[in-house]
């Protein structure tokens, strides 16, 4: 019953091979079209004619050779394909490319299309035939002739130029590439032809490059002024018996009304009655005097047997101060070369952690660090960092001073021998302050007596001045 199932297959499959080969035969356009068209290249295109089929436990090798029959193609079945595999699928309308495909992925094969040859095989042959001829190749190119080289570099390191041969993969598989550090020397393993081309390409890399001078000037100003005007002044009265003067009542008949400047500096302004008492002798009406001052004048009055005494003291300061600090560091380097050059000092800074006492150094220094890139229009391209620092003792913390800090980091591109500014930093502080009594500070034409004024000015610039030069 099996063997009628699989004939009538057979001829169902026969005449559809019947029924196409007549249509192409036909002499509408479609069908001449159709079979002027080459033979299908790639299966899964699927634009041949649909067929019906319908296989039940049908042979595989079988189904495929009926089925190359009818797309007209050659077919090859390789023998790693299984001699006994059942095929079961029913289609309707199906172009045969289509159902050659799906019987292919259904028995896990795959395909090698050769010009107008089908080879079908299992997936693990294709590999291993792959596999096979990458070998081959391999073995082929190991059996050439191996020459050996030695190439003494005179301005590129050793080093890189073997890294950079590995990396742009210009040793083969087969070849090697070593080096000696101490006398600069490339050693080549490679075949003829792969070790001229090397050749070229170290020619090329083992050039003599220009060299590059930076020469940068760091312009720092400071400009201080600084307008003080402060005033002291007490006064003294006193009431007792053995002045004279009594208030004639029992009690009081004692009183003092007491502020007075007592000591200006080192000299001790206004009448020190040996009679007064401390209490007496002490205070200062009003105390707004300049520190620092640098000039001073002092007015005392008083009554002849002392009851009554009145000094004043007026401070004045002015200042006018201007600071211009020029560096100018200097550094020779090779092109595309980092160089650094750094003036100054390091500053101890001590810490303490877990009972142990620790000292780090941090820079206080002017520092300069540069890399230049040489163009073909004898412009220079500059990464450039540089740093100016200097200790601040007077924001000190734990003893370690501050550091301030000015830095510019850029790049830039300048001509040959131009000097060009990369950076500037101004900076301006102005302080107006007024001390002074409350209420006592408003009298007209009197007020000055009773309030301190401070005006004060800082400037503090910053250029940064970059000049290139290259040294061919």
């Amino acid at each position: 019953m099996k063997n009628m199932r699989l004939w009538f297959v057979t001829i169902t499959l026969a005449l559809g091979a019947t029924l196409v080969t007549a249509g192409a035969q036909s002499g509408s356009p479609a069908a001449q079209a159709e079979q002027a068209a080459p033979p299908a290249q790639n299966l899964r295109r699927f634009s041949s004619t649909p067929i019906d089929v319908d296989y039940q436990a049908a042979n595989l090798r079988s189904v495929l050779r009926i089925l190359a029959e009818i797309g007209g193609i050659n077919l090859v079945i390789d023998p790693s394909v299984p001699p006994v595999a059942p095929v079961d699928l029913r289609l309707t309308q199906v172009p045969w490319d289509q159902v050659m495909d799906v019987v292919l992925r259904s028995a896990q094969l795959t395909y090698e299309l050769d010009g107008p040859v089908l080879r079908v095989l299992t997936r693990d042959a294709l590999t291993k035939e792959k596999q096979a001829e990458t070998d081959q190749k391999k073995a082929t190119r190991q059996a050439a002739e191996l020459v050996t080289t030695r190439v003494r570099l005179n301005y590129a390191a050793a080093a890189e130029v073997k890294k950079l041969l590995e990396t742009a993969r210009l040793i083969s598989s087969e070849g090697t590439v070593d080096m000696d550090e101490r006398t600069n020397i490339l050693i080549i393993r490679d075949a003829a032809k792969t070790i001229a081309d090397i050749q070229e390409v170290i020619a090329e890399l083992d050039r003599p490059e220009p060299q590059v001078e930076i020469e940068a000037k760091i312009l720092q100003t400071n400009r201080d002024t600084a307008r003080a005007l402060g005033v002291q002044w007490g006064l003294n009265g006193r009431v007792a018996p053995d002045l004279g003067n009594t208030t004639g009542a029992a009690f009081p008949n004692r009183g003092t009304v007491g502020g007075r400047v007592t000591q200006q500096g080192p000299v001790t302004q206004g009448p020190n009655d040996p009679r007064a008492t401390n209490v007496e002798r002490a205070g200062t009406a009003v105390n707004l005097p300049v520190t620092g001052a640098t000039s001073a004048l002092g007015l005392s009055m008083g009554a002849v047997n002392g009851a009554f005494g009145i000094d004043v003291a007026i401070t004045a300061l002015e200042r006018d101060g201007k600071v211009k600090v020029l560096s100018t560091p200097r550094v020779t380097t090779q092109n595309n070369k980092q160089a650094e050059v750094t003036q100054g000092f390091q500053i101890p800074i001590q810490t303490e952690q877990n009972n142990t006492v620790s000292v780090t150094f941090k820079d206080a220094a002017l520092k300069l660090m540069v890399t230049p890139q040489i163009t073909g229009a004898s412009t220079v391209i500059m990464k450039i960092i540089l740093e100016n620092g200097q200790p601040d003792f007077s924001r000190s913390v734990n003893g370690n001073p501050s550091i301030n800090t000015q830095r510019a980091e850029t790049q830039v591109q300048v001509a040959d021998g131009v000097m060009t500014v990369i950076g500037g930093i101004l900076q301006s502080t102005e302080t107006n302050s007024e001390d002074r009594t409350p209420g006592l500070h408003s009298i007209p034409l009197l007020g000055w007596l009773f309030k301190r004024t401070n005006t004060s000015n800082e400037t503090q610039e910053l250029l940064i001045f970059i000049t290139p030069r290259i040294i061919r």
